[in-house]
């Protein structure tokens, strides 16, 4: 009875001291992120009405109130040089899914096929170290030029952009696959389809989907940059309010852009999550 009592006042000993509040790591991140935040925007707002940065930078609170403004009216149309934020952030995801998700459906397959096999491995690497460096910009007088459509060239500088990080991530991970788990699956009769299906894709999933997160961002990042010549957009809308040489509503689309672009990479983030979880 007394040993098992000094037991438990060992155990007891050992346990570590529980945290405080203030301890936590996340309210300790959250707490230095709104700190951070507040010192950015009084230095922003102090600097603009002191005059330290260049003539006409709105100050922070100018820009919060326009970011309500539009976040509060953001489908008016009155004309196609005149939308609402709503409309052109539309506009533009519907660009970067139609291009993004035709580049997916031809990265992921060609990407096992190289993974795969040495032969293919070969034969398309110098089409990806080619085309992979060149700027996606540098294919918008291309596309326009054979297309003559604003918005299938957008569509298509999305997909020649967006590819190449799938591709190769999904073909890095198809080729890395353990050769004991192909070992076992030709001891164990399978085909080769059955293997590519159960054993090859499984295992590269965190690959192909790391590829994917990749793209996604090069995806949102390449739009913002195409639209400013293609008209419609917030590409578009950027460009046109430095036409009107109105700054804050530069800012309010930066902003805009930046969110959009953190919750797209949330979503990716939170799949490979769950692709970690389920494998363990």
């Amino acid at each position: 009875m007394a040993m098992s009592s000094d037991l438990s006042s060992e155990q007891s000993a050992y346990e570590p001291p529980k945290k405080s509040f203030f301890q936590n790591e996340n309210v300790q991140a959250f707490l230095l992120f709104i700190g951070s935040l507040i010192l950015f925007l009084s230095f922003w707002e102090v600097g603009a009405r002191m005059g330290l940065f260049s003539k006409g930078m709105p100050t922070a609170s100018k820009t919060i109130q326009e970011l309500w403004w539009w976040v509060t009216n953001p489908f008016f149309d009155n004309g196609p040089n005149d939308l609402g934020i709503g409309w052109n952030l539309l506009i533009s995801l519907r660009r970067v899914a139609i291009g993004y998700l035709a580049a997916s459906l031809v990265a992921v397959p060609l990407g096992i096929l190289i993974g795969i096999s040495p032969v293919a491995r070969k034969a398309f690497n110098p089409y990806i170290q080619l085309l992979k460096p060149i700027s996606p910009l540098a294919w918008l007088p291309l596309g326009l030029y054979i297309l003559r459509d604003s918005e299938q060239t957008g569509v298509f500088i999305i997909f020649i952009s967006s590819i190449w990080p799938t591709l190769i991530n999904t073909s890095f991970g198809v080729a890395n696959v353990s050769q004991e788990y192909l070992d076992v699956s030709k001891t164990l009769g399978a085909s080769r389809w059955r293997t590519i299906f159960k054993i090859i894709i499984p295992a590269a999933l965190p690959n192909i989907l790391s590829g994917l997160r990749i793209s996604m961002g090069i995806a949102w990042l390449v739009i913002v940059a195409a639209e400013m010549l293609l008209g419609t957009g917030l590409g578009y809308f950027i460009w046109n309010e430095w036409n009107n040489l109105y700054i804050p509503n530069i800012l309010v689309a930066i902003l805009i852009i930046g969110l959009v672009g953190l919750l797209l990479d949330s979503c990716f983030a939170a799949a490979e999550k769950f692709i970690a979880f389920g494998r363990k």
